[in-house]
């Protein structure tokens, strides 16, 4: 091994633990190795840098838009609503509708988006039937990962395996060329979770709920309905006249202001809270209290307010404009550890926190002082445009739930049947070749923009540019490899451990290899550097690499085993109370079954 590969491999290793670690960010790891490499001589600026202007990687950026516009059209939330009319009370039914239903929503646009989307709707539902959401919420994260098996677009492992095949000279995937396999899976991954479902932890469902999350129920999940308060602002009020901002109402007096009722001749507007409203006498500011049992008569003569009545909670009187959400904490969100109070959410978002829940139960009032966790659960308030603005920020806030009122006042709500031809002229271009797949891509994103199914704001922000820089990051590592014989040295040892056995014993090695390496990185890097040693495996072998390639594609999005593995399985950990162990469980075993199932079906589909 020449001192070069040393170099190369010490990297990869670094890198590797750093993405366990998660310390730093796995995109600032991703700028770590586009700094390292020209600096260590292995490879040029201008190589090192080639993965900017990856066709794949675009591609990606592309999708992301598509997958915001069926959100933000309510396309997604339609979809739950006719599995509900569907399933009746049967489980069964349930269960085989949800893991269609999220596979074929994930296999064109984001997986992790749809679980997050159909996580409450399946709490719901499993509620209402008094069964356990666990035996739901783990099929439903099998479907989604099954999804990325589907089509090209499902997933970004695909599009880097596709793009390595056409580098290395090779046919790239046709848009339903690993759909076979896919399907496949799927149905024994449907087979699979209606037999082990009872192995899956049960516990006592609540009584019936609606399914869909409305305003109230939202409220009362999160326990609000004491905390709220109208107070009007006196003329003699020293807070008159002063930016919210500047009031620390809520550091000092427990008082979080949501809006401000602003009487005028004909009607009364709202004005949703931000730091800069300037508070005016006779303005009604409503106002959620950190806690129902906080005593603030005393408070309100030193501040000049004047309680009023509340007949009705103030989110159902202004629905229309004030909206309520439930969002979450992804793993790699650097929003954990810091205090609700820390957070600047409303600096950041628009919003205001207004409810926190640890562990399925709401905290009693809001403690602004709480450090937040992993699977701690927030309630947001503020307009519903900068609710579906989180749509896009799913690196450090999730979007969980939104009320069924948010159907009512989406303004790209009657978009809807746009949207779907948008996705369905940039399907049909890819599947018929007359123009590559990134121009296809660019025309549906076009089409949604010119139909106004999403603006360019949310356009941009419903990218995830961490994932990208990760892709871009990650590609020079493949040619590193290969420039320093990396490669070679991978697919030589393979060939002297299993060459004499054949190419179903490599197959069923790679996607071994494949699955084991992606328990510790994603799956994108995963495929980033087992691409090129399955290609270069099957040049040696003097076989189509077609077979080999298609096995690192299903085996990287066949991440089962492990809550950590996905994104998409650690959604579910909280909502579902599982344990480490019921991943493990259900997963490896099913992760045994695809390789079986993979090893057999792909040499007879795509031929060596």
């Amino acid at each position: 091994m020449g001192v070069d590969l040393g170099v190369v491999l010490a990297l990869l290793l670094a890198s590797v633990l750093l993405f366990i670690l998660n310390k730093p960010r796995m995109d600032v790891v991703a700028l770590l190795v586009i700094l390292a490499l020209p600096l260590s001589g292995i490879l040029t600026l201008e190589e090192t840098l080639s993965g900017f202007s990856d066709p794949s990687v675009l591609l990606i950026a592309a999708l992301f838009v598509i997958g915001q516009g069926l959100v933000s059209t309510g396309i997604a939330y339609k979809f739950g609503d006719w599995i509900i009319q569907r399933s009746g009370n049967s489980e069964t039914r349930l269960l085989i509708l949800l893991m269609l239903t999220v596979a074929g929503l994930g296999a064109v646009m984001s997986s992790t988006g749809v679980v997050a989307i159909f996580i409450p709707i399946v709490l719901s539902i499993a509620n209402r039937l008094g069964s356990s959401p666990a035996r739901l919420l783990m099929p439903m994260s099998v479907a989604g990962l099954t999804s990325g098996m589907l089509t090209l677009v499902a997933t970004a492992p695909n599009m880097v395996v596709h793009s390595e095949l056409v580098r290395s000279g090779n046919d790239g995937f046709g848009f339903f060329s690993i759909t076979p396999i896919g399907l496949a899976v799927l149905v024994l991954g449907i087979g699979y979770m209606l037999l082990t479902r009872r192995w899956l932890e049960r516990k006592p469902a609540g009584n019936p709920a609606h399914p869909r999350q409305t305003l109230a129920s939202l409220a009362a999940r999160y326990r609000l309905t004491d905390r709220e308060r109208r107070l009007r602002v006196l003329p003699d009020s020293p807070l008159a006249n002063q930016p919210l901002n500047a009031l620390a109402l809520r550091s000092e007096y427990g008082i979080n202001v949501i809006a401000l009722e602003r009487p005028q001749r004909l009607r009364t507007l709202l004005l949703v809270a931000t730091g800069n409203n300037m508070v005016q006498a006779g303005d009604i500011l409503l106002v959620d209290l950190a806690s129902p049992a906080i005593a603030l008569v005393g408070v309100y003569q030193q501040l000049g307010l004047q309680a009023g009545p509340l007949s009705d909670s103030y989110y159902n009187r202004h629905a229309h404009q004030l909206g309520l959400a439930e969002v979450a904490l992804p793993p790699e969100s650097a929003l954990l550890g810091k205090t609700v109070q820390g957070l600047g959410f409303r600096s950041e978002y628009q919003l205001n926190v207004v409810g926190l829940r640890r562990q399925g139960q709401a905290l009693d009032g809001l403690l602004i002082d709480e450090r937040l966790k992993s699977s701690d659960t927030l309630l947001v308030a503020g307009t519903w445009k900068a609710i579906n603005r989180l749509h896009g920020l799913s690196r450090d806030v999730l979007l969980l739930s939104v009320p069924a009122e948010v159907d009512e006042v989406a303004p790209t709500k009657r978009k809807a049947p746009y949207a779907l031809l948008s996705l369905a002229v940039m399907i049909a271009l890819m599947v018929s070749g007359v123009v590559p797949n990134l121009l296809a891509a660019l025309i549906g994103c076009l089409l949604m923009g010119a139909f106004r199914c999403i603006d360019m704001d949310s356009a941009w922000r419903s990218i995830h540019w961490p994932s990208l820089l990760l892709i871009v990051g990650m590609l020079p590592f493949a040619l590193a490899l290969q420039k320093t014989g990396g490669i070679d040295l991978a697919v030589n040892g393979l060939l002297q451990l299993l060459g004499d056995a054949g190419p179903r014993a490599l197959i069923a090695a790679l996607f071994a290899l494949t699955a084991v390496i992606g328990l510790f990185i994603s799956n994108t890097a995963t495929a980033v550097l087992m691409a090129p040693v399955a290609i270069a495996t099957a040049q040696a072998l003097g076989v189509s690499p077609m077979p080999f390639a298609i096995t690192v594609a299903v085996a990287a999005s066949a991440a089962f085993m492990t809550p950590v593995s996905s994104p998409v399985n650690t959604l579910v950990l909280a909502p579902g109370g599982y344990r480490f162990i019921d991943f493990v469980r259900i997963g490896v075993p099913l992760t045994l079954l695809v390789m079986l199932a993979s090893t057999l079906l792909i040499p007879l589909l795509f031929p060596l």
